[in-house]
């Protein structure tokens, strides 16, 4: 499988919504309010804010996505999905690699993210870049959805 790791396009916007729905589904999660926002406005909520949006892409089909939001001096990582036919490739861990070269690139200190500790690979995959756990912090998500908190700094 060739897979090409691209900025996002306004073409991406439907397999944007579509991947994110899929991961928070298949996680058992509901899609909140901030969710919603990303999906239905990617160019407001990352881009115009100085963040990055990475699409990955087979056969021009949109097999995976990261994105990255602004937080001061660094970034969180957000919205990291690979579908269930790239799973087991490595592109989660290009997606990752693409987002921490974009963050070091825009000067960023650290990279910071929210998950689930029911997603137990994905968190393999933090760890193995070198995230550390934080201490519980307020976050826009219900606490069903965000229990485990993480960050590298850079």
């Amino acid at each position: 499988m060739s897979i090409e790791i691209v900025d996002y396009r306004p073409e991406h916007a439907q397999a944007w919504a579509r991947l994110t729905e899929a991961w928070l589904t298949e996680g058992g999660f509901a899609i909140e309010a901030k969710d919603r926002q990303s999906m239905d406005d990617p160019q407001g909520v990352f881009l115009d804010k100085g963040g990055r949006i990475f699409i990955a892409e087979s056969e021009g089909q949109a097999v995976g996505c990261g994105a990255l939001i602004r937080m001061g001096d660094g970034f969180e990582v957000c919205k990291m999905t690979v579908s269930p036919a790239a799973r087991g490739t490595g592109l989660g861990r290009k997606l990752l690699a693409a987002c921490e070269a974009a963050a070091r690139e825009a000067g960023a200190r650290f990279l910071y993210l929210e998950t689930n500790s029911r997603l137990a690979p994905a968190i393999g995959l933090y760890e193995a870049f070198g995230f550390e756990y934080l201490a519980p912090r307020d976050t826009p998500y219900s606490e069903d959805r965000v229990d485990v908190f993480m960050e590298k700094r850079l």
